[in-house]
């Protein structure tokens, strides 16, 4: 594959507006019991633990979920640790287009999600790009630059055929 890429947009597992706000009511829950009751060992307890859930949310906006690369002959999504590096060549890719990722305003990350005959991933963001391949599996892949993916992606397509 080729060092130069078309485009590149690594998405960060800290920043899904879903999983930050449920972090942020369980520590504030605890920072509120804590200081209504002052007295007592689990009063220290359950600051120990809001303190832990807010250090563990920063920490979670520097880690990287995925990274989505698109070069001229495929598009590679890299996961993170014991992830599996999924490339897709644009040979057996028929075609794209841009989608709303799904009707629902919280959506949990996911990748390489196998469902109803389609492959899932997404980090955060309410759009996506779907390709469909000549076995008719759907790739659905969430981005914060939806628009940006799909040239690269169309791009790529017409240098490929």
């Amino acid at each position: 594959m080729e060092e130069t890429f078309l485009f590149r947009e690594k998405q960060y597992l800290g920043r899904n507006s879903y999983w930050i706000s449920r972090r942020m009511v369980l520590a504030a829950f605890c920072f509120l019991v804590y200081f209504l009751e002052k007295e007592g060992r689990n009063a220290e307890l359950l600051l120990i633990v809001g303190i832990s859930i807010t250090v563990i949310s920063v920490l979670l906006l520097f880690i990287v979920h995925f990274k989505t690369s698109v070069y001229p002959d495929a598009i590679e999504l890299d996961g993170f640790w014991s992830t599996r590096k999924v490339k897709i060549g644009f040979d057996s890719i028929l075609k794209a287009e841009k989608i709303p990722y799904s009707r629902f305003m919280l959506n949990n990350p996911v990748y390489n999600l196998h469902k109803k005959g389609t492959i899932r991933f997404y980090t955060r963001g309410k759009e996506a790009v779907k390709l469909t391949d000549k076995d008719g599996l759907e790739y659905i892949i969430g981005s914060q630059l939806a628009a940006e993916l799909l040239a690269a992606v169309k791009k790529a397509m017409a240098t490929a055929r």
